[in-house]
């Protein structure tokens, strides 16, 4: 398609706010020939595109890390970071010290940032509360903000996202499934928040396979939508975790 024909297609119509059919304007011409229009836009020489679905975000934090990067740049790695209680950890004991107020704030600009770059729909994951009157908190922030849009966000828990301070890994596990998710399914249920999806760091340093498998059969059976952070540093087997998903994803 040369670039002059590219830029004199135009859509043809909308149904239920989606483009159904587009064509060039002897085309449009043709077949909108008859019908009333309710509104026609002027693009501006711009261009109409579907709106971007961001995957992968967590939008809901304080703090920064901008003391890190002398750290990564002396050798320090991720994981060495987030063993010495920075990195996640650090952010989650930012996060945990900021208001209701101040996080809903912060999470609307960056939502409004996401927008005006093309993103309608994000998955948007919790994850620096760990402990689950945090990551409940968080919950209830998130939907306040996506009842009043206007990026359509699909929430996902993440209290998996570290191990939290003073614990250690199968500790952490164990009130995740027996505390935690159930805790996030019943404020689910009750109508509260809308929470689809459940995450999991499987990762050296973070959960184990067995463990992050242990969480994610827990979240499977409580009726959320499953994902997980895998081989993102390290080899981690998540490939085999994957390949288990006829048995619990």
């Amino acid at each position: 398609m040369s670039d002059a024909k590219y830029l004199n297609l135009k859509a043809k119509c909308f149904s239920d706010g989606r483009i159904s059919t587009y064509g060039d304007d002897a085309a449009v011409a043709a077949e909108l020939s008859g019908q009333p229009v309710a509104q026609r836009l002027d693009a501006q020489n711009g261009v109409v595109l579907p709106g971007l679905v961001d995957a992968h975000t967590h939008p809901l934090w304080a703090g920064d890390r901008v003391h890190e990067f002398a750290l990564k740049l002396a050798g320090a790695s991720y994981l060495d970071i987030l063993a010495a209680g920075g990195g996640i950890l650090s952010t989650v004991d930012a996060t945990r010290s900021a208001s209701d107020d101040v996080l809903t704030t912060s999470l609307k600009q960056r939502l409004g940032a996401m927008l005006r770059s093309g993103t309608t729909t994000a998955e948007v994951k919790t994850g620096y509360g760990l402990t689950t009157e945090e990551e409940i908190r968080h919950l209830k922030i998130l939907e306040a903000v996506r009842r009043a849009g206007p990026v359509e966000l699909s929430v996902t828990h993440c209290g998996a996202h570290a191990i939290p301070k003073g614990l250690d890994a199968q500790t952490a596990t164990d009130l995740l499934v027996k505390e935690q998710l159930p805790a996030v399914a019943a404020l689910r249920d009750s109508g509260e928040v809308q929470v689809e999806n459940e995450d999991v760091f499987l990762e050296k340093g973070v959960f184990s396979r067995e463990q992050a498998e242990a969480i994610l059969t827990k979240a499977k059976a409580l009726g959320l939508r499953l994902n997980f952070h895998g081989d993102e540093l390290s080899y981690s087997a998540s490939g085999e975790v994957s390949k288990r998903r006829n048995n619990f994803l």
